[in-house]
Parts: C-alpha cells; structure tokens; sequence
C-alpha cells in the first residue's frame, strides 16, 4: 500500500475506534462545506468575471488587449503567496485561514466598485480588486481535501472533496452566463436591453454586476465570521487525528517524492492549460464566426458537465474504494479524443469533419466534462499518496504548479499576440502526455489504509 514512505509513529493515531472519543460526525459539517463551497463559487465568478464581456469591457472602459489579458492573468498570479497560505492552513487551522480568504475577496469586490470618473483610475481599481480576488484562489482550490478530512467520515470524503472544488469551477462556468446575458455587446439588437449598444448602457450594466458580487460576497463574509469552526469537537476518522508532518518536513518529502511529481505533471500541465485556453475561448472561436453569448454558452455548459461528473465520480469513489487511477484513465482517455476532435475540426479543409455550431458545442463541452471532472479525484490521489503530509500543503504545491503553466501561457500570449489556434494542438498534446503519466503511475491508499485498518 505505499506504507513504506512514511514511518510507524507518524502514522499512529490521536484517538481509537470504541474509545471515550471515538471517531463522529456532525450535521453541522453540511454548513461548513456549504460556507466554503458559496466562497469558492463567488471567487471563481469574480476571476471570469471579464474574459466573457471582453468586447463589452473594451468600450466601457477603454480596456487594451494587455488589460483583458491582465484581468485573467492576475488569477495565477494570485498564487505566488501560495506558500504562506499553506503555512496558515496547516499552523492556525481552517477558519483563520478561510476568514482571510473572504476578506481579501470582500476588499476586492468593493475596490472594482471606487465610483471613479477618470477611466485610468477606474482601470487601475478593477485591476488592483481581481489580483486581491487571486490572492483567494491559494485557499479555495487547495482546502477542499483538508476541509473533507477534517469534517467528514471515509466514505464521504471524496463527495465532499468533489462539492468544494468544483464549486470554484461552476463560478467560473456561472461568469460565461451572467455576463453576456446581463452586459449587452456594443450594437447589440437585443430586445432585452434599453438602448442596447450605447456605451453608458454597458458600463452602467457591468457596474451593476460588480455592485451585486460586492453585496453577495459581504453576506457570505459575515457569515462565516458568524459561525465556521476549525475543526468539529471529535474527529470523524482516525485518518483525521493522525499525527501529521511538519511544515518544512512536508515540502521537503514531496519535492523528493517522484511519484508525486508524476502525478503533478499529469494534472497541472493538462488543467493549467485547459485555465488559460478556456480564459480566451471567446478569442479562439471568433476566427469562426461565433459570437460572444454563444462562445459564453459553450465556455459554460463545458464547466457545468465537468462540475456534475466531478460530483458523480467523488461519490462513485466514496462508493467503490481504491479505484482512483482507473477512473483518472477512463477521463483522460475521453479528455484526449475530444481536444483532438475539437482541433481537427479547425481544420475542416483538410480534414472534412463539419464545422458547425453544433459540433464547436459537443467537442468543446465534452473537453470541459472530463477535464473538471478529474479534479476531485486528483485531489484525493494526491493526499492518499502523501499521507501523512497534511492536505492543503499537497493540494497547494500541486494548484501552484498549475496556475505557473497557466501564467506562463498567458504570458506568452499576451507578449507576443500569436494565432491562438495553436493552443488547441497545445490542449490535445497536454492530454496524451497526462494518459501516458496517469499509466505510468503507482498508486497508493496510505490513508485509506489507516482508515479500514486500523479502524476494524
């Protein structure tokens, strides 16, 4: 089972099954997960809030091409404080961690919303509020798995785990949806809209998007200063009350753990990618001719199905235990052929497969449904093969590595402004390279190991 990576004293646990404080769940973990998967949702939101509207926020405001591409952009750099929100995670616990978390979010809805007349300094707030929204991203998409093993038993782990991260990518999907459907593209013929297209009509309309994240993000703050604990009064595993590494020790043993580092490469350089082409699919497919709403509806319906299947496949997993590799190689397997239809599609002339809305529709959802859908199960794999390193510490080594290739291409992009009909071929090869890693893998229950074993 792996055992052999960590020592017998580092696995011994805090408490015993049949003891005076024997392992419990508490209803109230419902709530808990329910304030950090809101959280998680409401970043993610914030995060895509521009990229869907990047025609509509170019007349606004007076947005560049390097402006767009900043807003996105200051997501991954969000994570170069990665480190020290680990440090927060594994040394004051989950609650101070999340409470710093909402208030950086808080503080960066309400400068976007600074009523500034001069455009250059209104441009300047929206900036400086989405790189203090990035500077959440460390927490929401490491702390799903801490948050599992702190508050839930064995078999819903992975569920939980599943719900909290994907919630951040259903923010993300939800932003292709609010925004072109709320901000009208300049000339629209839309009905919907009073005097749709004028330049004061889409400020006025994106003004009052950020005004109602502001509200909204300011509720669930004051929700979880109101009530979310550290930690439940009894653990509800023995896994959860095992004595954990060190800070230090931590990152030192996962850098020199080349399984882990496999396993990071086939999950931060496919999803790190899929980040950044999914952050201009509008741009990809306007080549095309496919509009902004409809570019919003494919970026959206692509998120919300690797959201669904994320859920399904954690609970398939609470279900049938150890199973972790096999489902990652089914999802890559159809990860692979979907970017390679979606690419070959592009090249209609030489290929001959249609080139149409609906076929654009199905190729790209289905790259979004099994790509998302792998994060939970990534999430696990890596703590099982870890343990007894703590969760965020391994979950964030792993999210910064894939927000460094996400940056890098963004980059790269917005330096030199290429066709970016490449970053599908990039897409499609970043998913072969993952299948051939994920087989190459030896996977490893440590955790679970403890769990049935010691618990029996």
């Amino acid at each position: 089972m792996g055992l052999e990576w960590s020592s017998p004293g580092e696995r011994q646990p805090l408490l015993f099954p049949g003891g005076p404080r024997s392992p419990r769940v508490f209803g109230r973990r419902w709530l808990v997960l329910l304030l950090f998967s809101v959280l998680a949702f409401l970043q993610g939101l914030v995060w895509n809030s521009w990229g869907p509207i990047q025609i509509s926020a170019r007349t606004a405001y007076k947005f560049s091409g390097l402006d767009i591409a900043l807003l996105v952009l200051w997501g991954p750099i969000g994570f170069l404080p990665c480190f020290l929100f680990m440090w927060l995670m594994d040394n004051r616990g989950l609650r101070i961690t999340v409470l710093l978390t909402a208030l950086l979010m808080v503080l960066g809805a309400g400068l976007r919303c600074v009523p500034v007349e001069d455009l250059a300094i209104r441009r300047i707030l929206i900036h400086g509020g989405q790189l203090l929204n990035g500077f959440a991203g460390p927490t929401v998409m490491n702390a799903a798995p801490f948050l599992s093993t702190t508050w839930f038993a064995p078999d819903e782990r992975a569920t939980a785990t599943a719900i909290a991260s994907m919630l951040n990518y259903l923010g993300g999907a939800c932003a292709f949806l609010v925004g072109p459907l709320v901000v009208p593209a300049p000339n629209s013929t839309s009905g919907l809209l009073l005097y749709s297209g004028s330049t004061d009509a889409i400020k006025d309309r994106i003004e009052a998007v950020m005004y109602a994240e502001f509200g909204i993000i300011f509720v669930v703050f004051a929700a979880i200063l109101a009530y979310f604990p550290a930690r439940p009064p009894v653990p509800p595993s023995v896994a959860a009350a095992s004595r954990r590494l060190s800070y230090r020790t931590s990152i030192f043993r996962l850098l020199s753990n080349l399984r882990f580092l496999l396993i990071v490469l086939a999950y931060a350089i496919p999803l790190g990618f899929y980040s950044g082409w999914i952050g201009v699919l509008d741009l990809i497919l306007t080549p095309v001719h496919v509009t902004q709403v409809d570019a919003g509806w494919v970026g959206f319906w692509s998120i919300v199905g690797g959201c669904v299947v994320g859920i399904a496949v954690g609970r398939f997993a609470d279900s049938i235990r150890g199973v972790l590799k096999p489902i990652l190689l089914l999802l890559f397997s159809g990860a692979t052929l979907s970017a390679t239809w979606f690419t070959l599609t592009f090249l209609s002339n030489v290929t001959h497969l249609p080139l149409t809305t609906a076929t654009l529709y199905t190729s790209c959802i289905l790259i979004g449904v099994f790509l998302n859908g792998t994060v939970p199960i990534f999430f696990e794999l890596f703590v099982e093969t870890v343990y007894p390193i703590p969760e965020g510490i391994a979950c964030g080594v792993v999210t910064f590595l894939s927000n460094i290739f996400m940056g890098v291409l963004l980059v790269f992009l917005t330096m030199y402004q290429m066709e970016l009909s490449w970053l599908n071929w990039c897409l499609t090869g970043s998913c072969f390279l993952s299948l051939f890693f994920i087989a190459c893998f030896r996977e490893s229950y440590d955790r679970l190991y403890l769990d049935v074993f010691v618990s029996v």
